[in-house]
């Protein structure tokens, strides 16, 4: 089987992490510093804080910036629901944007139409790991007064306009996953950078119970040494040193991952030229594409079931991304109908994603081409 993602862990990864096991510390140690400080340097922010897992990244960073019970934020439906999920987490109310036809990208048209005055925050999905149009999107937040976070668990490496996605340079902060089937892995995992000083000591505290053991932001006299505050409910959200250390070596390898993906998506787009079964994905004039999916849009939809069911027992690791969030049971009892991103729900009934990881051969890229396009030959 070919799967859709795969991480590529090699002997530097594993010696980096058999280092940690030795040492003195293997969580709240100082790869952890280190990691940060080397992912904030790459993407070209001020800081960066590390989680456990993208989707705790992600309920970080609407907490940083304010999003509490009550407030509304406008986001994309084409995502793994952790985009929307986080939000409720807070007592916040998701609003749904529709997308771009081509990219899957929220559609910034349609975004005043979203906006009321209980509406905090923007955030957007890189999907696929092609970027948003983020000048569009920070003219809208600017204009009503919003934040803008950039859901980029799809898009380390990606550029926007020859920028670096995690620069925050058209948002507020920027969140970053690092779960197996993502850009560099570290085993689970995620990050939110940003270049704002108060946003990345809120982050600080909310990975840690919501405690601080900086004396400048006591509100009370310390009693000593040892002294600590706890200032609002955090969780634990901590990454061990032992993640961090695997990080660290996989950061080295970034731009070679990245490379090779895109590589294999110019393979396949080479391959599929004018094919006329479905269209492949786009690359627009503003974009660096870091190819973490390559979602394909099938142009007679009626078949997919079949495709991908045949594509599956050919051995390929097909899937499907997404369903939209608030086509889902949970999402459907809290009021949200199908039809509210008319859009998004025919992207989703349209795509597939094929196989594509940097540890891919060219004998696997090759029998991917070669199955796919034996299967929609039968149609």
């Amino acid at each position: 089987m070919i799967p859709y993602g795969k991480h590529w862990i090699d002997e530097e990864d594993i010696q980096a992490v058999v280092e940690v096991l030795k040492s003195d510390f293997i969580t709240q140690g100082p790869k952890i510093r280190e990691f940060e400080e080397k992912l904030a340097v790459i993407c070209g922010a001020k800081y960066a804080v590390v989680f456990n897992s993208g989707t705790s990244a992600l309920h970080a960073a609407y907490f940083s910036l304010g999003l509490k019970e009550g407030d509304e934020f406008i986001t994309s439906p084409l995502t793994f629901v952790a985009t929307a999920n986080a939000g409720l987490f807070l007592g916040a109310k998701p609003v749904f944007c529709d997308v771009e036809e081509d990219t899957g990208n929220i559609a910034s048209e349609f975004l005043e139409d979203k906006v009321t005055e209980k509406t905090k925050l923007i955030s957007v999905v890189h999907y696929a790991g092609h970027p948003c149009d983020m000048e569009k999107v920070k003219k809208i937040a600017d204009k009503y007064g919003l934040a803008v976070v950039e859901d980029a668990c799809h898009a380390l490496g990606a550029k926007y306009k020859g920028t670096k996605i995690g620069s925050c340079k058209y948002s507020d902060v920027t969140v970053f996953s690092f779960h197996p089937v993502k850009h560099i892995t570290t085993g689970e995992g995620g990050a939110v950078l940003t270049n704002r000083e108060d946003v990345y000591e809120k982050l600080l505290m909310f990975r840690n119970h919501g405690i601080t053991k900086d004396s400048r932001l006591f509100t009370t006299i310390p009693d000593g040494e040892w002294y600590y505050e706890m200032q609002f409910l955090g969780f634990n959200y901590r990454m061990t040193d032992i993640q961090a250390s695997l990080g660290i070596s996989q950061l080295r390898k970034l731009d070679k991952f990245v490379k090779r993906r895109r590589e294999i998506a110019e393979i396949y787009s080479r391959a599929f030229k004018n094919n006329p079964y479905f269209e492949t994905p786009v690359e627009k004039e503003y974009a660096y594409h870091s190819y973490h999916l390559y979602p394909i849009r099938l142009k007679d939809k009626r078949k997919r079931k079949d495709i991908f069911r045949l594509l599956k027992e050919k051995e390929l690791g097909v899937q499907v991304h997404y369903i939209p969030v608030y086509l889902h049971p949970y999402y459907q009892r809290l009021g949200y109908r199908k039809g509210k991103c008319p859009l998004a729900e025919e992207f989703y009934s349209r795509e597939i994603s094929l196989p594509i990881y940097p540890k891919m051969t060219e004998k696997e890229v090759r029998h991917v081409i070669n199955v796919v396009n034996e299967v929609f030959r039968k149609f």
